[in-house]
């Protein structure tokens, strides 16, 4: 949502216009075209031209009234042509008068003139981050133009369009701006919302508090914001650090940490994630999987009938989420902690008690029943809506979207049905804003893992999630760690070699291949397709034991992107066992050998043994004699 969206709903910016007080407004036919250019500095020239024509012969204007609601017009001037006409400003109750009073008559029907109304605005155009919003109201129904063009123009150093709604008839790309065209009907359901830049940065820091009430030791998992096609995420530190971090298939981050008996701990993580405007590829999905987002579970009633009905119905997301937005109807009074989740079915039969899990849950049912994958995301987005903001703000109560599968885009595409219905009318499904950040996600499981902000003990239970607006971090960039070491063998067989890759941060590593070498060339390679932050795999590796060494390397290289460690190969290891056993070998035919040739028999072997056997008992005796025959 954004910035001044809120009042720009509940306060219209009204175009009206006035005549002399006995003229009637039928008695003039009105043609505007309104510009509305966006400068480098925020601030927003806003040009009204203006065409009377008289309907009528015997009337003529004498002054033009323009009100502004909530807009604070700033160096507003009136011409006509090349001469400056009278311009009044008046204000009163936050809304601004601009009467233009002609010198002049212009007497005839058919004759006619234009003129202009040119003012500065500076709330139109806001950065935020690193993003710039524009957000132009919507026109005031009450007017009865008979032409009303709007043009939107905006400097190309803004970025390239992230979202905009609604969809611009035609676009002009200058080399200083770019121009969007809009006629009456578009932007007067909705006014003009839109987003320039690729991205938006966020920082953010949550807490999570974890306690094992066993007398033994427990392994518990805390879900921490993943990488989306939509986001990726830096983490600058765990503290405490987890064991390891692994994927689940619907792509959540879960943090493992083993707890001793009755422990307790504060899990801490700080980093920064980046919103983009397009989707990445970052996680593939099998069919299979796709299948298990069509599922029934509690919140997800699939196989009620009328839910049935309604989804194949609809049958597309553009209309299920036409549907949910103009059926349900957002009770502010229910935004509080703890409440009760009502589920799709209830959504449906109690349209006017909705908050945004309703319009999730039903945007997820419609869409399962109608055969298209769908899903929830439960995470922080940031609004200045003042209904949501406070609570959002001090009590860690965050904000739910469904996802549908795209097969055409081979992507999740997140969309907000909340917002399009609170916004009264602003297009969150072409394009989502980049104000939407997924702590986890919800398809196989709808209440699992926990987001931040759930896991708390205690009675008074502190506020857990800060997220504030940010900037990229200045290490963006992984470099995976490699432990090898050669794990005990046994002589003459292939020595093993146990490998773990580390990611120590601050982002994931994506189709990581390590890959083992054997003097510099290829022997193995392993495929990681994702390696969270503070996360590692293991695999084995074998050195090949081989005759006299040939096959066996002297050194072996393991590379993962672009780390590479080395360790020796115990070639000349190999080389000596294998000596040994040739050695062993040879003695073995030597002495075959002599068999046969009767060169040696067991009767002369027997012969020498006891001979031998006869010297060592000759001379233990003789040592006896000397110890007990003193000399005198």
């Amino acid at each position: 949502m954004l910035k001044r969206l809120a009042v720009f709903v509940t306060g219209l910016l009204l175009f009206l216009f006035q005549f002399n007080n006995v003229f009637a407004q039928e008695e003039f036919l009105v043609d505007v075209g309104v510009n509305y250019e966006a400068q480098t500095n925020g601030v927003t020239q806003v040009t009204h031209t203006i065409t009377l024509e008289n309907a009528v012969s015997n009337l003529y204007a004498k002054s033009y009234l323009l009100t502004l609601e909530n807009i604070n017009p700033q160096k507003a001037v009136a011409y006509e042509g090349n001469t400056s006409l009278e311009l009044i400003q008046t204000e009163k109750d936050n809304i601004v008068s601009l009467q233009v009073n002609f010198a002049d008559a212009v007497v005839g029907k058919g004759k006619s003139r234009t003129f202009n109304i040119s003012f500065e605005e500076d709330s139109f155009a806001t950065r935020t981050g690193e993003v710039w919003e524009i957000s132009i109201p919507r026109l005031s129904e009450e007017n009865n133009f008979r032409s009303y063009q709007v043009s939107l123009a905006v400097p190309t150093s803004f970025g390239n369009e992230a979202y905009m709604s609604p969809e611009p008839l035609s676009v002009k790309q200058g080399d200083d701006l770019t121009t969007y065209y809009f006629d009456k009907a578009s932007i007067q359901k909705s006014g003009i919302t839109s987003g320039f830049g690729q991205f938006q940065v966020f920082s953010f820091s949550l807490s999570y508090h974890l306690e094992n009430p066993l007398n033994k030791t427990a392994k518990t998992e805390i879900a921490i914001p993943p990488d989306t096609a939509f986001q990726k995420v830096y983490f600058d530190s765990i503290t405490p650090e987890p064991e390891t971090i692994e994927i689940d298939e619907d792509g959540n981050w879960l943090a493992l940490y083993n707890l001793k008996p009755r422990e307790r701990i504060d899990v801490t993580a700080v980093g920064s994630v980046q919103i983009f405007a397009s989707p990445r590829q970052v996680q593939t999905y099998s069919s299979e999987f796709l299948q298990t987002n069509l599922n029934e579970t509690e919140y997800w009633q699939v196989n009620n009938s009328q839910i049935q009905d309604l989804g194949k119905r609809l049958g597309t997301p553009q209309a299920i989420y036409n549907f949910v937005t103009n059926n349900l109807s957002y009770n502010y009074d229910r935004v509080k902690p703890n409440v009760s989740r009502y589920g799709a079915t209830a959504a449906l039969n109690n349209p006017n008690d909705a908050i945004c899990m309703e319009f999730t849950d039903l945007f997820i049912a419609l869409a399962r029943a109608a055969g298209i994958p769908a899903r929830e995301i439960n995470g922080y987005a940031y609004t200045e809506n003042p209904e949501i903001q406070p609570l959002s703000l001090v009590a860690d109560v965050l904000h739910s979207w469904p996802e549908y599968w795209d097969s055409q885009k081979n992507a999740w595409i997140p969309i907000d049905p909340t917002w399009g219905s609170t916004t009264g009318g602003v297009d969150f499904f072409n394009k989502l804003d980049l104000r939407h950040f997924t702590f986890v996600i919800h398809g196989t499981s709808a209440n699992t893992p926990y987001p931040p902000g759930s896991y708390k003990l205690g009675p008074s239970p502190q506020k857990d999630v800060f997220v504030s607006f940010g900037q990229l971090p200045k290490e963006r960039i992984s470099k995976p760690e490699i432990n090898a070491r050669v794990t005990g063998g046994l002589p003459f067989a292939n020595t093993k070699i146990l490998v773990t890759i580390s990611n120590p941060g601050p982002t994931a590593l994506y189709d990581l291949s390590p890959t083992t070498y054997f003097d510099g060339i290829l022997a193995e390679t392993t495929h990681v397709s994702a390696l969270p932050p503070f996360a590692s795999i293991e695999f084995t590796s074998h050195i090949p034991f081989s005759f006299l060494g040939t096959q066996t390397p002297e050194k072996v290289t393991i590379v993962a992107g672009d780390t590479e460690v080395e360790i020796p190969g115990n070639k000349t290891q190999v080389i000596i066992y294998n000596l040994l056993a040739l050695f062993f070998v040879l003695a073995i035919v030597v002495v075959f050998v002599l068999f046969k040739l009767r060169k040696i028999t067991f009767i002369k072997i027997r012969a020498k043994i006891n001979s031998l056997k006869k010297s060592l008992k000759k001379n233990k005796g003789g040592q006896k004699s000397e110890i007990q025959t003193p000399q005198a």
